[in-house]
C-alpha cells in the first residue's frame, strides 16, 4: 500500500506525521498521569508509550488516515497528537486530541483539531465525525463544543464508559456558514 503522507498546518502548529526524534518528548507526555487520566487511567511506560507511538503510524498504513503529531511551529516541538482513530471495533470515525499538559489553555487543541475537523469534511468527505470523551474530561468537552459537536450518546471503550460527541458534515457547514 502506498501512503500519501498527509501534513496540516494551522497559524501555529503543524500536524505532521511521527517521526522516531519525536519519541522522548511523546514519552514524557504519555507518561504524564495528569494527560493520561481520562484516557488509559494510568501513565504508559517507555514500550507502551512506543507501541502507542507505532499503531499511530501503522492507522495509517491500514486506513490511509490517523493521528498526527502536533508541532508548534514556534518551537519545534512536539506538543501532542491530533487526527482521527477508527481501528477494528471502534465506534466509529473519531477526531481525537492529546497534548502535553504544558501545552494546555493555550487554544491549541481547539485549532488543530478544527483544523483536521476541516480536512475530514472537504477532502475526505466524511459525513460525519465523533470524539470519544470521558464524562469528567471537562476541557476536552469544552474543545468539542466549541468545535461544534454535541452530545450523542454514550459508550462503552476499552473498560471506561465515554460520552460520544458527535458532527455531521451538514451541521458543520451551517455553523460555518452562520459566522
Amino acid at each position: 500500500m502506498r501512503m500519501n503522507e498527509v501534513t496540516l498546518e494551522t497559524a501555529r502548529l503543524v500536524l505532521r506525521w511521527f517521526r522516531e526524534t519525536d519519541f522522548p518528548q511523546y514519552l514524557a507526555m504519555s507518561s504524564d498521569p495528569e494527560v493520561m487520566k481520562f484516557l488509559s487511567g494510568t501513565p504508559q511506560t517507555e514500550i507502551e508509550a512506543w507501541k502507542s507511538m507505532a499503531a499511530f503510524m501503522g492507522h495509517w498504513y491500514f486506513r490511509g488516515y490517523g493521528v498526527w503529531g502536533v508541532e508548534e511551529k514556534s518551537s519545534g516541538k512536539l506538543i501532542g497528537r491530533i487526527g482521527f482513530m477508527d481501528p477494528a471495533g471502534w465506534p466509529g470515525f473519531e477526531l481525537g486530541w492529546t497534548l502535553a499538559r504544558e501545552s494546555w489553555g493555550k487554544g491549541y487543541a481547539t485549532e488543530g483539531a478544527g483544523r483536521a475537523m476541516e480536512y475530514a469534511f472537504n477532502e475526505m468527505h466524511r459525513d460525519r465525525l465523533i470524539s470519544l470523551i470521558a464524562p469528567d474530561n471537562v476541557n476536552s468537552i469544552k474543545v468539542a463544543e466549541r468545535l461544534g459537536e454535541t452530545v450523542q450518546g454514550e459508550t462503552e471503550l476499552l473498560g471506561r464508559t465515554v460520552l460520544i460527541y458527535g458532527i455531521s458534515r451538514d451541521e458543520w457547514l451551517r455553523q460555518r456558514a452562520s459566522v
